[in-house]
């Protein structure tokens, strides 16, 4: 059996060289120095918020901050984040925080919300979470090191979050639906009838085990009824399964085939059902879509999908970062071989990039610049160390670790990299950087004698999450009864030679496994470098806050990234990328860059509760008059009656941008005047705060817009909530009359203020006296008399 010459080959030990007991002590400890670091500042700053945002030090609650679609249903409000850390705790062996928090869980989270969640995120890291803390709360119980009280509290929680997610599988195929509301089921939510592989098929080991420890069997059968209606749809003769497919009807919709995004935890909880649950359904299922996988996606370097239908033929360029599960996965099921090789490519990708960007290209380019700090690579390499005790894998563990100590730690916590080749963060600290990404580094770090848990003994779910093995027992069909006094000779030869890997076996003329191993990874060392160019920081031309649908230089600018460009009615754009397009491979690679920056701009600027117009106001003569302003979505708020006040002075150089400013004195106090280009809105707004200037106006530099006929244009962030003092844009027709105005009017005192609803009339009959003025005061400036004379 697989997973017992597995789980026998953790328990043993061999002379590691090449890293001292010193060293890897110190590592141990860094990366529990990370966990708390990550954890405390969670505790502190966001607790019971779901999320922390590291950037903002606060907490991410469901409807309290602006939507981000999808990704926002993995949270209900409920402690997420203390919850899938519950386990970490006890890896660690802090029993003191782990009573604590079990009480802070017990005491302070309930499920009865009207939230729509993702029943595939609140099953691994909910229901997860709380089996797993249940199960150590009662090994720390049976073992007199506290807990005394607790009386399966957990347990009762993850049944009650799992029955309200039992609506989900009330499908005609009994696949479930993606999502469901925690307190009304499917009623109230919107009938989305699609789902994916994984999303179906990740509910087997934490429903069978709410089964086998409640003693509640419908659990189990819903998500084994799940995985043996995936195991039908597969293609019979290719034996790969798709990307997305009909609850209702079972027919595919994505017929894209692979192992990353989508697909990747149906193929880990194939294998795992049957090292947790014994059942022989899950290994001849596991073989067949194993050896197909194999066939069709591993004969290069990289996974790339193929049509499950079609499966001689790639259906995506790039492979994304969620498929870096896939050599731990081979290593458990006994391939170790093609797991040492795919994880060396994957390492070679990473080390050119500091991170393991979320889409590569078959030519290890980067698609997707973004890293979420996620866990996949680091699993892996957790289990090649494993199975081979080679110490090249501790180095490899040290690399990830430096990297995010030095990229992604910030004062509260790590935060995400919104893009590898800048190396920008983002406002996002998700739970699995703490359940799982510090876990897998922690313990590939520490040595199991000095553990309080021995982890060969449990199986990881796809949260890192903590399962006995023990619970194969506890149903009656995989029961294996033997007497007390069975026993057998045991030959220590034929045992060795069992066991999985075989060193003799996988790597003859070699003594070691790390010694075989490294004679895999050599031919593989220069791959990526070989492929592409080195390292290098992208020059930017052009980046999507900056960019202008009406700039002829912009749409040149984007023409030659391989974007494609469709001008809407109302002066909206839609943009088509291809790379192929592109002038230059460099114009294809910023292409992407912009690409994405677009998306993260469109899906903030639509999910944001959309924030009326501002006003410039200021008298002339004892009359008040107003300019319309676009508002920002950074820095302080114009609204419910507040408002800036102060006298206004142009910025020199008048773009604003860090290093160019000659008058930076002159503007403490002061509202100040930039104007559009050069550098982001936000880092004008960084460069004016930083000189004191209480806010800003920015000028647009296109020639034609004006706010009565352009749409209302809101300035865009960067994520990083960093900004105190509020920003307005006017278009170039109001920005001219300020102009004008403060060439006639010395030391202009304005107010930045909200537009009051309903106010569009009066604001045309200001303007309209105010034009008059102007005009009537340049008839007699001596700025433009010439112009004047002449008509």
């Amino acid at each position: 059996m697989i997973w017992v010459a597995f789980l026998s080959l953790l328990s043993t030990s061999s002379l590691v060289q090449g890293m001292t007991d010193v060293e890897r002590l110190e590592l141990r400890y860094e990366a529990e120095d990370m966990f708390y670091h990550a954890y405390n500042a969670y505790m502190s700053n966001a607790w019971p918020a779901d999320e922390l945002m590291p950037l903002s030090c606060r907490g991410r609650f469901r409807g309290r901050e602006p939507n981000r679609g999808d990704i926002d249903d993995a949270m209900g409000n409920f402690s997420l984040t203390l919850i899938d850390s519950l386990d970490m705790l006890v890896v660690l062996g802090d029993l003191e925080e782990f009573e604590a928090s079990v009480k802070k869980v017990i005491n302070t989270v309930s499920f009865d919300s009207d939230i729509v969640v993702s029943v595939f995120e609140t099953n691994i890291r909910i229901v997860g979470g709380l089996l797993s803390g249940h199960v150590l709360a009662e090994l720390v119980q049976a073992k007199q090191k506290g807990m005394s009280w607790y009386r399966g509290e957990l347990l009762n929680m993850a049944i009650d979050c799992g029955t309200r997610l039992l609506p989900a599988f009330n499908s005609t195929t009994g696949l479930p639906y993606p999502r469901v509301n925690l307190r009304t089921g499917l009623q109230g939510v919107n009938s989305i009838q699609l789902t994916c592989t994984a999303c179906a098929g990740s509910m087997i080991l934490e429903f069978a085990a709410l089964s086998r420890l409640s003693g509640e069997k419908i659990f189990e059968e819903k998500a084994s009824k799940a995985m043996d209606v995936l195991w039908s749809a597969r293609h019979r003769q290719s034996n790969l399964v798709g990307n997305v497919l009909n609850v209702n009807t079972g027919d595919w919709v994505r017929r894209d085939s692979g192992v990353g995004a989508g697909i990747d935890s149906y193929y880990e909880y194939v294998a795992k059902a049957y090292v947790l649950l014994g059942e022989d359904k899950y290994l001849e299922r596991w073989n067949s879509h194993y050896s197909a996988v194999m066939k069709y996606l591993g004969s290069g370097p990289l996974m790339m999908d193929v049509h499950m239908h079609r499966p001689t033929t790639n259906s995506k360029h790039f492979v994304d970062a969620l498929g870096a599960f896939w050599p731990g996965l081979q290593v458990l099921m006994g391939d170790l071989k093609p797991a040492i090789e795919q994880h060396e490519v994957l390492y070679q990708i990473m080390k050119r990039h500091n991170f393991l960007p979320e889409a590569v290209t078959a030519d290890f380019q980067v698609h997707w610049g973004q890293h979420l700090l996620r866990p996949e690579f680091v699993e892996s390499t957790y289990f090649l160390y494993k199975a081979t005790q080679d110490p090249y894998y501790l180095e490899v563990g040290k690399k990830v670790l430096k990297s995010l100590q030095k990229h992604a730690r910030v004062t509260c916590g790590y935060a995400a990299v919104k893009d590898v080749r800048t190396l920008q963060h983002e406002d996002r600290m998700d739970s699995f950087v703490i359940t799982e990404t510090f876990k897998y580094l922690y313990l590939l770090f520490a040595k199991e004698e000095d553990m309080f848990l021995d982890i060969s003994q449990f199986v990881f779910t796809t949260e890192a999450h903590l399962l006995p093995l023990t619970l194969a027992r506890l149903s009656n069909s995989t029961a294996v009864p033997v007497s007390d006094d069975f026993f057998y000779d045991e030959d220590e030869d034929v045992e060795y030679e069992m066991a999985c890997p075989s060193t003799r076996y996988m790597f003859p003329g070699h003594d070691t496994l790390y010694a075989g191993a490294a004679s895999l990874r050599k031919p593989l060392e220069s791959l990526v470098e070989d492929s592409c160019p080195t390292k290098r920081i992208l020059k930017r031309k052009l980046t999507a806050p900056e960019f202008q649908s009406t700039s002829e230089e912009h749409l040149k600018l984007v023409r030659d990234m391989g974007i494609t460009i469709i001008t809407l009615p109302d002066g909206r754009v839609q943009l088509l990328h291809t790379f192929a397009n592109a002038k230059t491979p460099e114009d294809g690679e910023e292409g992407l860059m912009f690409m994405q920056e677009m998306i993260d701009l469109s899906r903030q600027q639509s999910t944001n509760t959309e924030s009326p117009p501002k006003l410039v106001s200021f008298k002339i003569d004892g009359q008040r008059h107003q300019l319309q302003a676009g508002p920002a979505q950074f820095g302080k708020d114009l609204k419910n009656g507040l408002t800036a006040t102060g006298k206004v002075v142009m910025a020199n150089h008048v773009r604003g941008c860090g290093g160019s400013l000659q008058n930076g004195e002159s503007m403490w106090g002061k509202i100040v005047i930039v104007e559009r280009g050069d550098c982001m809105f936000v880092e004008k707004a960084r460069v004016l705060q930083s000189l004191g200037a209480i806010g800003g106006i920015v000028m647009d530099n296109t020639d034609g817009t004006a706010a009565a006929s352009s749409p209302l244009f809101a300035m865009s962030g960067d994520g990083v909530d960093d900004i105190k003092i509020p920003m307005v844009f006017l278009f170039m027709k109001e920005s001219m009359k300020l102009i004008e105005i403060l060439q006639e009017v010395n030391e202009l005192e304005v107010t930045l203020e909200e537009k009051p609803e309903g106010s569009d009339s009066a604001y045309q009959s200001r303007n309209n006296h105010l034009q008059a003025r102007i005009q009537s005061r340049l008839a007699k400036s001596k700025i433009c008399k010439n112009t004047l004379s002449g008509h």
